[in-house]
């Protein structure tokens, strides 16, 4: 196997994507309806203490940081940032929207909650693979 040069800057930059995107896909744009979706009361998500949120956020930057590590490797070196942007797309919709899509029927979850969810990981890893791309 060839040894892939990664890029550690893109892998930062590519890892605060699924934070600025989850911000906005699961707060403005979808907010109310992935909540509903997903059984979330706001009543209980508002009494949650700061600690708890703080500790997700750190904990999602860190998972964020390593799938996008695990992602430039995957795409490698040399590849156009149209090819790495694919590779995102498919990474996303696929294997991680299709993965939640398996779950969620076991868990009686709705379509919405299927499309909320998978579209957010095709986004986001979309836009990690054309962030990845664009700096290699």
């Amino acid at each position: 196997m060839a040894e892939v040069d990664i890029n550690y800057i893109a892998v930062l930059a590519a890892s605060l994507v699924g934070l600025v995107v989850g911000a906005v896909w699961y707060g403005p744009l979808f907010g109310k309806p992935w909540r509903l979706a997903a059984g979330l009361d706001p009543e209980v998500i508002e009494r949650s203490p700061r600690s708890a949120m703080r500790r997700t956020f750190m904990i999602s930057f860190i998972l964020n940081y390593i799938m996008a590590y695990c992602l430039a490797m995957f795409i490698g070196n040399g590849q156009s940032v149209g090819m790495a942007t694919l590779y995102g797309f498919l990474t996303g919709l696929p294997w991680i929207g299709f993965a939640i899509a398996i779950n969620a029927m076991y868990e009686g979850k709705s379509f919405k909650y299927i499309l909320l969810n998978g579209g957010y990981w095709t986004v986001t890893f979309t836009l990690m693979g054309l962030i990845i791309g664009a700096l290699q």
